[in-house]
C-alpha cells in the first residue's frame, strides 16, 4: 500500500512538472510554437509511459494534440489524467 501511494505521488509530481514544461512556450515569445513541435511527440510519449493501457494511449494521442494547437497550452493534461486515473475513477476499478 505504502509502495502505490508513494506512486500516485510520483506520478503527479511527475505530471505537475510535465504540465509546466508544456506552458513553458508562453514565456518565450516566438521560440515557444517551434519548441511545441518538439514537446508534443514527447509530452504524448510520456504521457503512455505514466498511464498504460488504452487509457494512456488514449491520454498520449490527446496530450499530442493539446501540445501542438497553438493556444492550448495551457490545459493541464498530465494533472486532468492523474485526477482521473486516481480520484474520479477510483470507484471503478
Amino acid at each position: 500500500m505504502a509502495k502505490e501511494k508513494d506512486s500516485k505521488y510520483r506520478d503527479l509530481f511527475l505530471g505537475l512538472l510535465f504540465d509546466g514544461i508544456g506552458m513553458l512556450s508562453f514565456v518565450i515569445p516566438g521560440i515557444g510554437e517551434f519548441s511545441d513541435v518538439i514537446w508534443a511527440p514527447l509530452a504524448g510519449w510520456l504521457m503512455t509511459q505514466l498511464y498504460k493501457g488504452k487509457m494512456g494511449q488514449v491520454a498520449g494521442v490527446v496530450t499530442f494534440v493539446e501540445e501542438l494547437v497553438p493556444g492550448l497550452d495551457v490545459v493541464p493534461s498530465f494533472t486532468l489524467m492523474w485526477l482521473y486515473t486516481h480520484v474520479f475513477s477510483k470507484g471503478k476499478k
